[in-house]
């Protein structure tokens, strides 16, 4: 009985050194991003493989530790179940030992994660990340790593640049960014790479500042010939954003594309978002901007009612994955409606495969970045960054 004592005390004492370790990782590394990797769940599964602890958000008092867990977190009344456990808490926040992932709803994210159980009974999770072990799981997302390292470094400096402006804006939030293509696609652990991994290292702080500070450095998949000036989608009016020539994206796969929409769901969405449209006649473009896309369309049903609209919001009803961009030449065939279009993405800021193309006529990482953003300097990053 007392050798089994001695054994429990030893086991104890480990444990307790092992999770003490989950405190303090990376903690000299900054700044920290709040991801949302999910919203409005009425569950989500937990794989916790090591040494863990479960804490309070706000007061970070300790509630419960063990090592290795397999459960589910599930809202309740009087905040959150975890397994079979109600904490009387609506906010946690679950740290593990150095090395070890959090495992949600089967995808490991490396760091910390935060439940929340919200107004509406549902689930939020959140992952705080350092910014480059984020970053570790955005790049493969966002360009391939069988991409030349100089175009994979350039877009590490923009979407670390990126995702530190995000955070200053949205300090007061609940988060920093999303994980989707309206923030930066990131899937945690899952998605990283050697090469991706690598250009974070090799440019490990390195961001793009204007005029001494940081910037929304927007970027994109295919601009098809000019980038675009972002004052013309959001309130923004920035030198480094008002568009270049682009001439190196030329073998993308993206650069023209062609979508048949469905006319009876095109008709269902704009009367669902408030345009009276009856069966669709005709869509004719009005107004093209200084980069050549299109900035309003105006649509007419068999009544001759006209709807117009801006060429983003068309856009964002059709979906921004079918209608790949802005530059486009509709037409109505046999009742069919068609899109002729070039580029893919928003158009602002870096083009991703014209970056491809540059690093493979040998241009660097900062020729490429100051040829996208110009104007611009490469600095490190300093706490007045976040």
């Amino acid at each position: 009985m007392k050798k089994m004592l001695i054994f429990i005390l030893i086991a104890s004492v480990s444990l307790l050194m092992m999770v003490e370790e989950c405190e303090s990782i990376e903690k000299e590394i900054k700044p920290v991003l709040r991801i949302c990797i999910l919203d409005n769940k009425d569950r989500v599964t937990l794989a916790l493989k090591g040494a863990y602890r479960v804490y309070t958000v706000t007061q970070d008092k300790l509630l419960t530790g063990g090592y290795i867990l397999h459960t589910q977190v599930n809202p309740s009344d009087q905040g959150i179940m975890f397994g079979a456990r109600g904490l009387k808490f609506t906010r946690i926040r679950l740290k593990v030992a150095e090395g070890a992932f959090i495992h949600i709803d089967g995808r490991a994210f490396r760091g910390e994660v935060d439940i929340i159980r919200k107004d509406n009974m549902k689930i939020m999770a959140i992952n705080r990340v350092t910014l480059e072990e984020y970053l570790y799981g955005v790049l493969y997302n966002e360009v391939s790593h069988r991409w030349p390292i100089e175009a994979i470094k350039a877009q590490a400096i923009a979407a670390r640049t990126f995702a530190l402006y995000q955070a200053r804006q949205n300090k007061l939030q609940d988060y920093d960014m999303t994980n989707d293509i309206y923030s930066q696609v990131y899937s945690g652990a899952a998605s990283e790479r050697w090469s991706t991994t690598r250009a974070v290292k090799l440019t490990a702080s390195k961001i793009l500042t204007y005029q001494g500070d940081i910037f929304p450095a927007y970027y994109h998949a295919t601009c098809a010939g000019r980038t675009e000036d972002a004052s013309n989608l959001w309130a923004v009016d920035l030198a480094p954003l008002k568009g270049v020539e682009c001439q190196f994206c030329k073998e993308s796969p993206h650069y023209k594309w062609t979508k048949n929409i469905p006319p009876a769901g095109l008709e269902k969405k704009l009367n669902d978002s408030g345009y009276k449209v009856g069966k669709i006649k005709s869509i004719s473009v009005l107004a093209k901007n200084k980069s050549g896309r299109v900035d309003k369309i105006e649509i007419k049903d068999e009544a001759d009612i006209s709807s117009i609209l801006t060429a983003k919001d068309f856009r964002q009803l059709i979906g921004p994955n079918d209608m790949r961009s802005t530059t486009f030449t509709p037409s109505v065939n046999n009742g069919s409606l068609i899109m002729d279009g070039v580029g893919w993405g928003h158009g602002v800021g870096m083009c991703q495969w014209g970056a491809k193309g540059m690093a493979e006529h040998g241009k660097k990482y900062d020729e490429i970045l100051k040829y996208y953003y110009p104007g611009t300097e490469i600095s490190t990053i300093d706490k007045k960054s976040k």
